[in-house]
């Protein structure tokens, strides 16, 4: 942490020492005292936290069991593959976060003293509103740093991390123990709490004094004061509403298997409560967005978006990017002018259902392994390229056998598959990648999608009352279960469903292949297989795919697996334990 500080002094607030050597102009320099007449350099101390919130798209399956990679120096093949230590851990947020919380830390303590504006509503509505953003953002890094660095220490305790909530400076005590884990997780509530507290859910223009929210009347009652500050230039930007996604991921995190001890008093019946009041907010279980599962695709929805709008699927987002094509160029198969990087293994193939909605090995499936594709869960062809599919602006069919004679069968390039299957979610099939006729198209990266907060709360109202218990809602884990579903399969009689729904461990079992599919290459399933406590005979199931060669289909290991049951939690980094001995690193960790 301790370099960051540096760094940070020097960066922004160009410390005085500097001056002797190099003397610079006294308008070249900044510091803390600038910032209380200078709203734009002080916002930009905020602004910098944004920067390095953790990414969506982690492409972290490629250790898990869903997927595969052809980049073969990437480190989440390397960590999955035997080479996952504390000092090469491809999932690290620690130097990131902290460099965060310092900014913000620094933020907090002199944002009162900055004048926003010349008039002095405007100037108090913007302290509010960016107060609010710096603790919602300081407890969204608090949770990632928990998620990723959390664990079972070398002493036996579930710990948590160092919490920082006071700006450091060249002198402090950087030495500093970890906090337990339920600690960490009520600095987390707490943060967001205040979040919330200066926040409105959703940033919106009003048109009238009235519709201005309560708590705000006090600071304005002027609609284009509000407006300015708390209306739609401020979209994107933290909200009440990702502090209640927080709260609930947070929640979600400290109920499960692997973070439950007598120490922690979070229970499945706080995630689901602070999951429901997502839910609550958008309508009910009746408001799942009916497109939601093909967000990133939604052609009309995506090249409409503007000024900061959401599509009906999404909570928080980052900005659109128009005539863009990365993400195809990195996963489209190679005759496609891709490099092909994600790989879904058979694993994830044979997690999807049947047409009807049962698992393939179920005696009602009528599942034919030589037609294995025929009759499928429409999510696999939306969301995976098999042999014999069609992908790209010109429906091209793909061919992946190892003998088709196509670059995209198995192992012929570099950049073909390895399982004989392509990521087809989270791609546009409108983008051009031939250099001849290059084409992109608008995308933008999610940040928190409501399918997952339903989801939330099916997982934990499940397990603190049962599939069909609805503790304080109106609606049931087994609800939830069913609208995804039926906007999965279009159905309304799920038979499979109504098997699972008496037993809450068939349920358990349903409700983690649905986020399973449901969130599929979205960076879950690497920490959803760790909270969970899965076994390690599961977390070493080998990366299997399939070639398809005509009518034979030979199933084959594509990659072997190499965990250690310690790394259910991620390590704190080497050189940080190193340099303080109050630091303890997590069981098993070198």
């Amino acid at each position: 942490m301790k370099i960051n500080i540096f760094i940070l002094g020097f960066a922004v607030l160009a410390l005085a020492s500097c001056k002797k050597i190099l003397d610079p102009e006294p308008e070249n320099l900044k510091t803390i005292d600038q910032m209380y007449t200078d709203a734009n350099f002080a916002q930009g101390v905020l602004i910098n936290a944004y920067r390095t919130i953790p990414a969506y798209y982690d492409n972290s399956e490629y250790a898990t069991d869903d997927a595969v990679t052809n980049q073969l120096t990437n480190g989440y093949l390397q960590a999955a593959t035997g080479s996952w230590t504390s000092t090469n851990n491809p999932a690290s947020v620690w130097n990131q976060s902290y460099e965060a919380i310092q900014y913000l830390n620094l933020f907090l303590e002199n944002s009162p003293k900055v004048k926003w504006a010349t008039d002095a509503e405007s100037s108090r509505l913007f302290n509010l509103r960016m107060r609010g953003e710096a603790f919602g953002l300081r407890g969204l890094y608090l949770y990632f740093l928990l998620r990723n660095h959390g664990g079972v220490s070398t002493n036996g305790q579930l710990m948590g991390v160092p919490i920082v909530t006071a700006y450091q400076t060249p002198k402090t005590d950087f030495n500093i123990p970890r906090a337990p884990f339920d600690a960490c997780v009520k600095q987390i509530y707490k943060d967001l709490d205040s979040a919330e507290a200066y926040l409105p859910l959703e940033y919106n223009d009003v048109s009238a004094a009235s519709q201005i929210p309560d708590r705000f009347k006090n600071f304005t009652g002027n609609v284009e004061t509000y407006n300015r500050v708390m209306g739609q230039y401020a979209r994107l930007l933290f909200n009440g509403l990702i502090a209640r996604s927080f709260r609930a991921r947070t929640a979600l995190l400290a109920s499960s298997p692997a973070f439950q001890n007598s120490a922690n008093t979070t229970t499945w019946a706080d995630a689901a409560e602070f999951a429901g009041r997502v839910i609550d907010y958008k309508g009910g279980v009746n408001a799942l967005p009916a497109n939601g599962g093909t967000y990133y695709a939604n052609t009309a929805e995506v090249d409409g978006l503007g000024g900061g709008t959401n599509p009906s699927e999404i909570i928080w987002r980052e900005n659109i990017v128009t005539s863009d094509g990365t993400q195809e160029g990195q996963h489209f198969p190679p005759s496609l002018f891709g490099t092909g990087f994600m790989n879904p293994t058979q694993n994830l193939v044979e997690a999807f259902p049947m047409a009807n909605g049962y698992p393939i090995n179920h005696p009602n499936a009528n599942f034919n392994a030589n037609a294995p594709y025929t009759a499928r869960d429409p999510r696999f062809a939306k969301y995976i390229i098999y042999d014999g599919a069609t992908a790209g602006v010109n429906n091209a069919v793909i061919r992946t056998g190892s003998a088709s004679g196509s670059d995209n069968g198995i192992n012929v390039r570099s950049t073909s598959t390895r399982t004989g299957y392509y990521m087809k979610k989270r791609l546009r099939m409108d983008v051009n990648r031939n250099p001849i006729a290059i084409s992109g198209k608008t995308h933008y990266n999610p940040r928190i999608r409501y399918t997952e907060l339903y989801l939330d709360y099916a997982e934990a109202a499940n397990e603190a009352w049962g599939p069909t218990g609805t503790g304080t809602r109106a609606y049931s884990s087994y609800d939830i279960i069913k609208a995804i579903r039926r906007r999965a399969f279009g159905f309304t009689n799920d038979p499979y469903l109504e098997e699972c729904k008496g037993d809450v461990a068939k349920m358990r079992d349903l409700i983690k292949n649905e986020r399973r599919l449901e969130l599929s290459f979205e960076g879950f399933r690497f920490w959803d297989l760790r909270r969970w406590k899965t076994d390690l005979a599961k977390l070493n199931e080998a990366a299997k795919g399939l070639d398809v060669n005509g009518a034979i289909y030979t199933p084959f290991n594509a990659e072997t697996r190499a965990f250690q049951q310690y790394m259910i939690y991620g390590p704190i980094p080497n050189s940080e334990v190193l340099k303080y001995n109050q630091l303890m690193q997590n069981q098993g960790w070198k």
